[in-house]
């Protein structure tokens, strides 16, 4: 099975790269983003408070815990997804 740009192997589980739009008028996962995921967040970009809100989307649609692991001061970041394969997200993304 051939993975979308934005869903990496990681020895730990799945790393996925995201286009963080932050200051939406609401929150929702538009698509892929050249080789992203691009999400959108009402939450502001400051002090960490779009990035929690990206992972809390991710983690709703995943069914478990998703956690930032670079890119944490730019609008293209990096989340870690333990334990899940990356067929299974990109299962449960529906792409």
């Amino acid at each position: 099975m051939s993975l979308p740009p934005w869903v990496r192997a990681d020895d730990a589980g799945t790393r996925l790269v995201v286009w963080v739009v932050p200051g939406s008028s609401r929150d929702r996962i538009d698509g892929p983003h050249g080789d992203a995921l691009k999400v959108r967040v009402a939450a502001p970009a400051e002090r960490g408070r779009a990035t929690a809100a990206v992972a809390r989307i991710l983690g709703r649609r995943l069914g478990t815990t998703v956690e930032p692991v670079g890119g944490t001061t730019s609008r293209r970041k990096t989340f870690l997804v333990r334990g899940m394969a990356p067929s299974e997200v990109v299962r449960r993304f529906g792409s």
